[in-house]
């Protein structure tokens, strides 16, 4: 498969500069540029996904009046954190 280009990016030298220290031991600035990227869409996909699951949760609550108390959600919620930590050993 044929590869494509993004476009140029202007941007400030203390941009750059920031961007050139955080750089690992090899990488370079077009890799760390394409990571970048990759990784903002990753994070906008995952949004995406979290709020289209939030619309149907609310749509189906709706459709069948069944709610939940938010204290009873948050305490559910923090037991399974508890559970996970205590499994981690933190």
């Amino acid at each position: 498969m044929k590869t494509a280009s993004f476009p140029s990016l202007r941007v400030k030298p203390e941009l750059r500069h920031a961007a050139e220290r955080v750089l690992k031991n090899g990488e370079s600035l077009s890799s760390f540029v394409e990571q970048s990227i990759r990784d903002g869409i990753r994070h906008r996909r995952v949004h995406q996904e979290f709020i289209a699951r939030g619309l149907a949760s609310r749509d189906e609550a709706q459709l069948t009046g069944e709610y939940f108390p938010a204290e009873d959600v948050l305490r559910e919620l923090d037991d399974m954190l508890n559970n996970a930590e205590a499994k981690a050993g933190v």
